[in-house]
């Protein structure tokens, strides 16, 4: 197969991703990265407290800040490129990944198929996660690994991966042990000639750029996992049971492609001696799921680094199979991981949780046209949980927004309840303790909420009216809903009817035919009533 044809099917497939999935899946899309790169480009924006205790690095957000800068000095920096471009690198580098593991399988058209029919990847593959880079990254090092020769061009991603994110060290440490035992250079010649150098270089520049953007002295892996593992801060954001990844996080992040994987595990468990590669993946593998499952606060992206090992060994397994199966039961297989992959790929990246991405659009569309009576920009409050929506990056407007934060228990405070728990007890009591209610003026200018609170704030909402809503999800808890609703505050001279119970019926069930001062006549229905009292 032509290899250029290859690599541009790859970065076909993930650009398209760019525009299907349109999609919310976790806060740190934006906020460990767009928000990071938009505060250092245009000098606002806003920084979780990750970026405050120094947890994270500021490779990747620098990388998008350029990005950021390059649009600007072409005059092309408005919210929609802000978003669309950085997702777009990241295709790039997902499409190369691609494009490394074809290579790496031997080119094998299994391993193409896998990779690009996998719904998680394409789903992933060009978001501004860190484990997105991470796991491009990986596969890229993978593809250079000396499995059967000599080489250290792998070290070189390898170790960035570490330094972006420590955990990935759990891959690769039994992998450099790997590379130590089947190697025909010493031990010390490789560590102290070839991975200590390596490992220094960019110790420096990842140590320099994150000193430099901090403003002290910082290793940012050491600091991620003081407060990580050392302190658990992670659980404070959710836990599973230890179990979680082998019987949920990774067969639901592979999908149906976990069949071939699954029986790709079994063969090589029976015979493992004929497969060294597989395994040592397969042993790879469990030690970082094990590490992995020690830690309270799961997620399914946190497995996304382990997807290219899976796939390796699914891929060997179904073209030792093909071999001997017959063509109709090739197409069979082929159709059933396609369309095992399209059904989640495509509710997940077009219909599921797509309010909170479509809401920051029109929240856009907001900030550029809206003033107030006082002609005074919008002011949005966002009551919905912590870090729901984007930020800055997707609305590019210097304007006043305040949400509910959730910062961890940092200080180790007894009873800890970070402000939007807060908020969730009892909505009217803080929105009195927090929010000017007089002059009218002092309100925000707009209110964002998930659909179920609008019904315990009204009170609060009888100075707004409902402007906007946005389609959201089925699936839905105590703080989401299906829907999200913007409000916009009432203008001098607007009626409040908006939010009165008596006129929440439709005003046309109605229709007012004559009026005169000896009598009134009119059309009702039967949800309509009113009395000719009301006009006297």
């Amino acid at each position: 197969m032509n290899l250029l044809f290859v690599f541009f099917l790859c970065f076909a497939v993930r650009v398209a991703s760019v525009f299907i999935v349109k999609t919310f899946y976790v806060p740190d899309e934006y906020w460990q990265s767009l928000e990071v790169a938009h505060k250092i480009t245009f000098g606002y924006g806003y920084l979780t407290w990750e970026w405050v205790y120094g947890i994270r690095s500021y490779v990747y957000p620098m990388l998008i800040a350029g990005v950021y800068k390059l649009l600007a000095l072409l005059r092309l920096d408005t919210a929609q490129w802000l978003v669309i471009v950085p997702r777009i690198l990241q295709a790039t580098l997902s499409a190369y990944s691609d494009y490394r593991f074809f290579i790496w399988t031997g080119k094998k058209k299994w391993g193409l198929f896998l990779t690009i029919a996998s719904w998680f990847w394409f789903y992933m593959g060009s978001r501004t996660l860190s484990n997105t880079l991470e796991s491009s990254l990986t596969t890229i090092a993978l593809s250079f690994f000396p499995w059967y020769g000599e080489g250290i061009a792998y070290l070189w991603p390898a170790i960035l991966c570490c330094f972006l994110r420590p955990t990935a060290a759990i891959i690769w440490l039994p992998l450099v042990f790997y590379h130590l035992r089947k190697s025909k250079i010493s031990w010390t010649n490789l560590i102290f000639k070839r991975y200590l150098v390596i490992s220094l270089t960019v110790a420096a520049v990842v140590i320099g750029i994150d000193s430099y953007m901090h403003g002290r002295f910082l290793v940012t892996p050491y600091e991620f996992l003081k407060y990580n593992i050392f302190q658990n801060i992670g659980n404070f954001y959710g836990s599973h049971p230890w179990y979680w990844y082998f019987t949920v996080g990774l067969p639901t992040v592979l999908g149906i492609n976990f069949l071939p994987f699954l029986f790709g595990t079994i063969e090589t468990i029976r015979k493992h001696e004929s497969y060294p590669v597989r395994k040592y993946l397969l042993v790879t593998i469990v030690l970082a799921l094990a590490v992995l499952s020690a830690v309270e606060h799961k997620e399914f992206r946190f497995v996304t680094v382990l997807m290219p090992l899976c796939f390796y060994i699914a891929t060997d397994t179904l073209t030792r199979w093909s071999y001997k199966a017959s063509s109709l039961v090739l197409w069979i297989v082929a159709i059933l991981i396609v369309v095992g992959n399209a059904i989640p790929a495509w509710y997940l990246s077009t219909v599921h949780q797509r309010g909170p991405i479509d809401v920051m659009a029109k929240l856009g569309d907001i900030a550029v046209e809206y003033r107030s009576s006082e002609n005074r920009p919008v002011n949005i409050l966002f009551l919905m949980p912590c870090h729901s929506t984007p930020y800055y990056s997707h609305i590019h407007q210097n304007v006043s927004m305040r949400f509910l934060t959730c910062e961890p228990n940092l200080k180790q405070l007894p009873d800890y309840k970070d402000e939007a728990d807060l908020f969730f007890e009892s909505p009217i009591h803080w929105l009195r303790s927090h929010i000017p209610s007089y002059p009218r003026s002092a309100k925000p200018s707009h209110v964002v909420l998930y659909e179920p609170l609008a019904k315990t704030i009204n009170d609060f909402l009888v100075d707004y009216k409902q402007v906007c809503t946005i389609e959201n999800a089925e699936y839905i808890n105590s703080r989401t809903g299906k829907h999200i609703l913007v409000y916009q505050r009432l203008r001098d001279g607007e009626d409040n009817k908006f939010n009165r119970d008596e006129f929440k019926r439709d005003a046309t069930a109605a229709r007012l035919v004559e009026f005169d001062d000896d009598h009134l006549s009119y059309y009702q229905d039967d949800e309509f009533e009113t009395d000719r009292n009301l006009f006297n």
